[in-house]
């Protein structure tokens, strides 16, 4: 046995015979299984890690062609379930001996072989890439080692030279930056982003949040993808501190127009909750496990459909005013030449900048008249523009702006444009891709027609909002799982008697009545009040604990019911009864009003998207409460009643 492994190793050493070295890593290779011996042992498990790295460190380029494959995992639109791209990830390193893609990497690189092997790794990448049906509407992720940036040029040209030959645009390729070691110390990193911007190329930093200086290079540098770290997204449906952050670092990158991506998603709640916080892109073994096999990457994931079908089947007032204001202007494309975007300004002299788009129609940014207004103005300026040794193009020129997409609210809208001084535009996307532009002046004419709606929607007798505006707090409240939650459901219990004797003004006084009610208990920012119309009103509460609300709505209707008793006569008083007619008209006896109120529990960590869940619940509830003595009744949405 011992002579069989020193031959073995002999020949995958110093390949003594080489053509059987690659024969025996060939066959293990295709298996799937580590290499093995005669006797079906696993050379991996037989020998030490260790050894068996020092017999493969200086041949790890060699060896690595020989049994280093590519995993594609998709990265897919979180809102439509449609495969956005692929990250190209490193398997097989194990079978000679590293247990992870990071322990090759780094004894490549103290072996002096780190380029080449990456060079190697990437070029595979491109080439499989090249195979896939839709691989010129996609993206490629590739890692990209800080410890090769002083090699970067070198790494590009390789890079652009096999893009040429397979017919991809550069802008295909995103390059993730990995945050296992400070990228903005290198020296050579500012020339080398700049360089791969103005080729194309997009950038993305790589586990957000849990590396070095990562707010520092989004800070300094226009990046296009963030990708949120695991760690952030684990169970983010059940930790309102993850959701609060997550929210913030989804802020903060649309604001710089970049785009978020949420790494290592593995439960159907985590993948919901991060698509309610705004993130744009989604990956993880919820959606997809990285595969070898091309054969087996399909174009979009319908369990991912069905879970954003409900939000995008319905649109908020705000993307319905949104898209009213939106301006399609003309985009121009990053590889497109600079005589295109000259003749796009003469033929509309009257507009300053125009939207700047990579060949997937992502917008990268916008290009501003008077970036060239330099070369227009002076001599043989526009020649110098084309002259292949000073190298301008479009890319040169772009400007980042605010992106955001259609489904923003316009008043996180309007805190964007205010976030971003001396911004021309915010740039609106659907299902990624470009959608239009709107103006500060748009936003303006959203807000103010948002709010003449609203204005509109208020009850002219208790001036609260209606039902409009009562659905669409709804609607973002079941979004945010972040705290506990409470729709309440008031009622007025035998309102028709009392206003079919008295008059409709006693029977709006009383109504009017409850309204004041409710403002006196529920005055802080985060409750809502609303008219349903009638007798009916509607409660929302934010953050209190079951036993808080059950305090104050037992006051609520005891005050209430004490107070309408100074509407009936001393006669119905002393009785505790009127007499009236039910809605068949049968003549009987009635209790004097009181209001009733079913409440609803979203409990903290649960997100619905579907607002129609609730309404299923609501005679139920309202039911409940009529039967009860206090005239109160809860239910936790979800639970059995």
């Amino acid at each position: 046995m011992g002579r069989v492994f020193h031959k073995t190793f002999i020949l995958a050493k110093g390949f003594v015979d080489p053509s059987a070295a690659r024969s025996w890593l060939r066959r293990t290779s295709r298996s799937g299984d580590p290499p093995t011996m005669k006797t079906g042992t696993s050379l991996a498990g037989a020998v030490e890690p260790g050894v068996l790295r020092r017999y493969a460190s200086d041949q790890i380029v060699t060896l690595a062609k020989l049994v280093v494959e590519n995993a594609f995992q998709p990265i897919v639109e979180a809102g439509t379930g449609t495969v956005f791209g692929y990250e190209s990830l490193m398997r097989g390193q194990d079978r000679i001996g590293y247990d992870t893609p990071a322990d090759i990497l780094d004894e490549a690189y103290r072996t002096g072989q780190l380029l080449q092997l990456e060079q190697m790794v990437a070029n595979r990448a491109l080439a499989k890439f090249a195979t896939l049906s839709n691989f010129s509407t996609s993206t490629l992720f590739l890692n990209l080692d800080v410890r090769l940036i002083p090699n970067g040029e070198r790494l590009v040209e390789s890079l652009l030279q096999h893009l040429r030959t397979a017919n991809i645009p550069p802008s295909s390729i995103c390059f993730e930056f990995s945050e296992r070691f400070d990228n903005t110390s290198v020296p050579e990193f500012a020339a080398l982003v700049s360089k791969l911007r103005k080729a194309g190329f997009k950038l993305a930093i790589d586990d957000f949040g849990v590396g070095h200086g990562e707010l520092k290079l989004l800070c300094d540098h226009a990046v296009d993808y963030l990708k949120i770290d695991r760690h952030f997204v684990a169970e983010i449906d059940r930790s309102p501190r993850k959701g609060h952050l997550l929210k913030s670092i989804v802020n903060i990158a649309h604001v710089l127009g970049t785009r978020v991506v949420a790494e290592g998603i593995e439960t159907e709640a985590e993948f919901i909750a991060c698509h309610e916080y705004g993130v744009d892109l989604v990956q993880g073994w919820f959606i997809c496990r990285p595969t070898t096999h091309m054969s087996e990457l399909a174009p979009s994931f319908p369990h991912l459909q069905e879970l954003g079908k409900s939000k995008r089947g319905s649109q908020s007032l705000d993307e319905i005013l949104i898209r009213k204001q939106i301006e399609l202007l003309p985009a121009v494309y990053e590889n497109d030449s600079i005589d295109s975007v000259f003749e796009l300004f003469r033929r509309n002299p009257h507009q300053a900048f125009f939207p700047v788009l990579n060949a997937n129609d992502e917008p990268r940014g916008i290009i501003h008249e008077h970036h060239l207004k330099e070369y227009i103005y002076q001599p043989f300026g526009r020649d110098l523009l084309k002259n292949k040794m000073y190298e301008r193009s479009i890319s040169h020129f772009v400007e980042m702006a605010p992106i955001v997409g259609l489904d923003s609210d316009a008043e996180q809208l309007m805190a964007i444009f205010a976030n971003m001084e001396g911004s021309n535009c915010l740039i609106l996307t659907d299902n990624m891709r470009y959608a239009g532009v709107v103006s500060a002046a748009s936003l303006i004419k959203v807000i103010n027609e948002k709010q003449l709606k609203t204005a509109q929607d208020q009850n002219p007798l208790t001036g609260l909002p209606g039902n409009r505006a009562i659905r669409e707090f709804m609607r973002q409240s079941g979004r945010d799982g972040d705290e506990v939650r409470h729709f309440c459901y008031c009622d007025f219990d035998n309102f028709k008697p009392f206003n079919d004797a008295y008059g409709f003004h006693l029977g709006d006084h009383a109504i009017s009545l409850f309204a004041a009610l409710m403002r006196r208990y529920f005055f802080g920012e985060r409750h809502f009040l609303g008219h349903v119309g009638g007798d009916d009103f509607f409660i929302g509460v934010v953050g209190w604990t079951k036993e808080e609300l059950t305090e104050i709505l037992d006051r609520l209707i005891s005050d209430f019911h004490d107070d309408v008793l100074d509407l009936y006569s001393d006669e119905h008083r002393a009785a505790g009864r009127i007499l009236g007619h039910d809605r068949t008209g049968t003549e009987a006896l009635f209790p004097l009003m009181r209001c009733s109120i079913g409440v609803l529990e979203l409990p903290e960590g649960l997100v619905i998207d579907d607002i129609n869940r609730v309404g299923a619940e609501i005679a139920v509830i309202k039911s409940a409460a009529k039967e009860s003595e206090e005239g109160l009744a809860f239910h936790v949405l979800g639970e059995a009643n």
